[in-house]
């Protein structure tokens, strides 16, 4: 059976391309476009070369962080050999890394766990071409298209400002882009040249990269040296009463929790708010923790709260690795 946004998005696509002068959404938004500088001919010709991708639209339904147990999500990621090339990309960018602590306060060993979860260290940064994976969402996606109409206007404003072509960009799915996978408008809002040769480059530029999820957090609210979570105990199943797994600022205080039987082993202030986390894990077990602040900012990169278990993990892990010796650098991120 195909799913509903097929069935949306395949009807009109058979023999659909994108060219503004054949489809009327590309159309208005050329003109709207043009008003802000970029030549007819420029936009005719991206737009012209996007393509409908009904794969794209299947994929959007799929995401794991809407199917998989904490322990089968995390098993993606927390891979030995992601984190030694952790360890080996801090070493290898190690000014980067210091510079993006000193300037942004956030941990080497957390930047690069972000980049590690989205690209592997820059080596998978997806294979769909970007302006076929917007067009395709922001003009067929049945409730998302608003928002992939703006990302495909940013990303053809930022490769015209750069000079890119930009059919020759690829990334995610969804149009994420890059060593750090952002999306055009946290391209355009949050990305920096971090080594000062002119352009922000997330495609090509490892240092860029790290410098822009640093000032990525530092913009949303990281907390230096606070806490990102803490361990809990509870009752066999999560209680009805406590609203879990919300990726929205701290909301429930440690008083609420403890009436619930959900304790936290730590000393904390019971007035203290935080995010209730109930992990599922093998044969309906769960596995309870309670998040900060600096969690409800890794959410922002990702608005998953599995997601944002398996970079605190995958940073905790690298951190440790390499408080054990200097890792081969060369040799792993290569």
């Amino acid at each position: 059976m195909l799913s509903a946004v097929a069935l949306l998005g395949a009807p009109a696509a058979l023999a659909e391309d994108f060219h503004p002068e054949r489809h009327a959404g590309a159309g208005q938004l050329l003109d709207e476009l043009m008003e802000r500088g970029i030549e007819r001919d420029w936009l005719e010709a991206a737009l012209g070369d996007a393509h409908f991708q009904q794969g794209v639209l299947d994929a959007m339904e799929g995401a794991a962080e809407r199917r998989l147990r904490w322990d089968e999500y995390r098993e993606i990621f927390l891979q030995p050999e992601r984190v030694e090339r952790g360890v080996a990309f801090i070493e290898a960018h190690r000014d980067a890394f210091e510079r993006a602590e000193a300037e942004f306060g956030v941990p080497a060993a957390m930047i690069a766990a972000i980049i590690g979860v989205e690209t592997s260290y820059g080596r998978f940064t997806g294979r769909h071409r970007v302006i076929d994976s917007l067009a395709t969402l922001a003009f067929h996606h049945p409730v998302r298209g608003n928002f992939f109409r703006g990302e495909l206007a940013a990303f053809l404003e930022i490769t015209h400002e750069q000079e890119v072509d930009p059919g020759s960009l690829t990334g995610s799915y969804a149009g994420a882009m890059g060593y750090p996978q952002f999306i055009p408008t946290s391209y355009r809002a949050y990305a920096v040249d971090f080594d000062d040769d002119g352009y922000r480059d997330l495609w090509n530029n490892p240092v860029d990269a790290i410098g822009s999820v640093g000032n990525y957090f530092a913009v949303h609210g990281w907390q230096p040296g606070a806490p990102i979570y803490h361990e809990a105990r509870g009752p066999e199943a999560p209680p009805e009463a406590i609203e879990f797994n919300r990726t929205r600022p701290p909301y429930v205080d440690l008083a609420e929790l403890s009436t619930a039987q959900i304790e936290v082993d730590a000393n904390l202030d019971k007035t203290e708010q935080v995010i209730p986390l109930a992990l599922e894990t093998a044969e309906a077990s769960w596995r309870y923790r309670v998040g900060h602040q600096n969690f409800y900012v890794i959410t922002r990169y990702n608005h998953s709260h599995l997601y944002a278990m398996a970079v605190t993990e995958l940073a905790e892990e690298i951190e440790a690795l390499a408080a054990q010796g200097p890792a081969d650098a060369e040799e792993a991120s290569s």
